[in-house]
C-alpha cells in the first residue's frame, strides 16, 4: 500500500489590494480542483532592508512591531472579507495566514521553499510604461527568480 500523499500547498502572496483578492479567488478555485490547501502570505517590508534607510535598533523594533500589529489586523480583515465573498470555497475558508518581515520577493521565495509549496500565486497591478520602470514589478522579479512555479493573476477589466 502506497504511503498517503501529503496535501499540496498553494502560496498566495497578498498586499491586501483588489489584485490580491483576485489572486486568492483564483487560488481557491485551483485548490478545489487540486484538493490543495492555501497559505496566505503577507510580507511586511522592513524599511531597514531598503537602501538609504537607517534606524537605530530600538526605533526599528518599535516601528516594526506597530507595522506587524497593523498587518495582523489587515490580514484578519482581508481573510474575513474573502471568506464572505467566497463562502463555497473550502480552501479559502481554511486558508492559513502567515506574516513575515523582510524584502517581499526574497521572503516569498524563502517561505515557498521552506513550506515546500507547489506554486506561488500573486496578483499583478498591471503597471506598464514609466510607472512599471520607476516602481518595478515584484511579480516580474518573482517569476524570474523563483525556482517554484509562479502564476501571476492580471487585473480584471473591472479593477
Amino acid at each position: 500500500m502506497a504511503p498517503k500523499k501529503e496535501k499540496e500547498t498553494l502560496l498566495v502572496a497578498v498586499d491586501f489590494t483588489l489584485f490580491s483578492e483576485e489572486a486568492l479567488i483564483f487560488a481557491g478555485k485551483l485548490a478545489n480542483k487540486l484538493q490543495a490547501q492555501i497559505l496566505v502570505l503577507h510580507v511586511i517590508h522592513d524599511p531597514a532592508e531598503a537602501p538609504g534607510f537607517y534606524n537605530q535598533k530600538m526605533q526599528k523594533e518599535m516601528f516594526l512591531r506597530s507595522m506587524e500589529e497593523a498587518a495582523h489586523e489587515m490580514m484578519e480583515e482581508f481573510l474575513q472579507k474573502m471568506k464572505k465573498t467566497c463562502p463555497d470555497q473550502t480552501p479559502i475558508q481554511q486558508a492559513v495566514p502567515l506574516l513575515v518581515s523582510g524584502t517581499p520577493v526574497t521572503r516569498i521565495i524563502e517561505i515557498g521553499e521552506k513550506k515546500q509549496v507547489s506554486m506561488i500565486i500573486v496578483g499583478s497591478h498591471g503597471r506598464t510604461g514609466l510607472s512599471h520602470v520607476l516602481i518595478g514589478s515584484k511579480a516580474e522579479r518573482l517569476v524570474r527568480l523563483s525556482p517554484i512555479p509562479v502564476i501571476v493573476i492580471k487585473p480584471s477589466k473591472k479593477t
